[in-house]
């Protein structure tokens, strides 16, 4: 499982989450809440349903994923409680209990329904706090209150410094990922369809679609210049010239989320992406406590500025093309983002536990992190490079068009364009990369 003892870490994990949710629920004015598993959702007017995803604050503490209808129950200076829901089905598997040592440390209950799970629950609510879907069952149960903000802001805030636990779930969650992603690069260099890459990832991880984190982003040739290319092209490319694979794993409910852009051939191309690559290392070597994320990202815009110009792509001055903005038509999006149970993880733009919020740079309203780094954040590092003719079109007739070399553009537009991404944690003293240690590994 872990290289680390799974059952010491989740022990220290759990009594961790116990702290912080007693502090929160303190500060909020409840004594205990129920945090639900979610529910497995039905397509309109169809007896199918969505494939399940367990709510992130429930994963916070069980590493269930298959679980839908189960509660964890916590009253401070009590022993969690995982009400684990079982269906009489004989159309499906029902969910399994996993049996691993983390049970040890909950009471756990099975029920068979509703009327069930109620009665494993204190009769009195009225001072517990329920956070998940909104239930019609709820107004009978007389719970003190439904997804209350501010217990949910004190909670998001919380998560932000992942336990010992949480990182090496992260670190294993970067390890399967990295093995993917060496599958998807040699079937690549293979000719594989877009389709066929996106099946050696998910083989190499031994999970399915509807198991990893997100839907992995497998973009060949000039479909690498969209951000979050969705579609997954059966048919071969006349040419493989480029590769942009955006794809993580899971493991226990953390995802890993790597991208790295591959090269068909020994060009100008590749030598910007070698380029970027540097670009990128030399970004994470910034990542330290105390540093506002924001200036990391401004480092960022200034540096591939002037990548672009040594290039030859921009043929004004790298603080022309910063001033103006000339350069964000090729980087336009943050440089990235917290990394946990939930693949954009909550909290990043938080001033505090209390509501207030750190605001985003006018000129990068994508960036989705912008509070200070503190020991255990797990960050991304994904910078970007991209020739993108929803952003470039426009440009060719507008105030940009003198500062940007378009033979260039035509030159590298083929291969749509570069990210390079890391997971990286936040230690005291600078960052550990999970990512570049994932494929050192495999």
């Amino acid at each position: 499982m872990l290289k680390n003892d799974p059952i010491s870490l989740y022990t220290a994990h759990l009594a961790e989450v116990a702290r912080r949710t007693t502090e929160a629920l303190s500060l909020s004015g409840y004594e205990a809440v129920i945090l639900q598993s979610g529910e497995a959702l039905g397509l309109f007017q169809d007896d199918q349903h969505y494939p399940y995803k367990a709510h992130p604050p429930f994963k916070w503490w069980v590493p269930l994923l298959d679980a839908p209808g189960s509660l964890l129950y916590f009253r401070p200076g009590q022993r969690p409680k995982l009400i684990f829901y079982v269906a009489t089905d004989f159309w499906y598997q029902p969910a399994q209990l996993p049996k691993t040592g983390w049970t040890e440390h909950l009471d756990v209950v099975v029920v068979h329904s509703a009327e069930q799970t109620r009665t494993a629950l204190p009769h009195d609510l009225s001072k517990t706090a329920w956070i998940g879907d909104l239930l019609g069952k709820l107004g009978a149960w007389d719970v003190a209150a439904i997804n209350p903000s501010e217990l949910i802001r004190r909670l998001d805030f919380a998560r932000g410094r992942k336990t010992p636990y949480e990182i090496a779930c992260l670190a294993e969650a970067n390890r399967i990922g990295a093995r993917g992603h060496r599958a998807a690069e040699q079937c690549f260099r293979a000719g594989g369809t877009e389709y066929e890459i996106h099946q050696a990832f998910a083989g190499a991880c031994g999970q399915r679609e509807q198991e990893l984190p997100y839907n992995a982003i497998v973009a060949l040739n000039e479909a690498a210049s969209v951000l979050h290319y969705q579609v997954l092209r059966r048919d071969k490319p006349a040419k493989h010239r480029s590769l942009l694979l955006d794809a993580g794993a899971n493991f226990a409910g953390y995802g890993s989320d790597i991208t790295r852009t591959s090269v068909a051939d020994h060009g100008e191309f590749a030598t910007l992406v070698s380029k970027m690559d540097e670009l990128q290392r030399g970004l994470c070597a910034l990542t330290k406590p105390g540093i506002d994320w924001r200036d990391i990202h401004a480092a960022a815009v200034e540096r591939i500025t002037a990548l672009l110009c040594e290039a030859g792509v921009l043929r004004c001055s790298a603080s022309e093309a910063l001033e103006s903005g000339a350069s964000r038509l090729f980087f336009p999006h943050g440089i990235g983002h917290l990394l946990g149970l939930q693949v954009h993880d909550v909290g990043g733009t938080m001033a505090d536990a209390e509501g207030g919020t750190i605001p985003k740079p006018p000129r990068d309203p994508a960036l989705r992190l912008t509070r200070k780094l503190e020991p255990g954040f797990v960050v991304t590092m994904e910078p970007g490079l991209y020739f993108i003719e929803a952003l470039l079109g426009p440009a060719q007739s507008g105030p940009h068009a003198a500062r940007i070399d378009w033979s260039r553009v035509a030159e590298f537009k083929p291969y749509g364009g570069i990210r390079i991404e890391d997971n990286l944690v936040v230690t005291e003293s600078g960052c550990d990369n999970l990512t570049r240690a994932a494929f050192a590994s495999v």
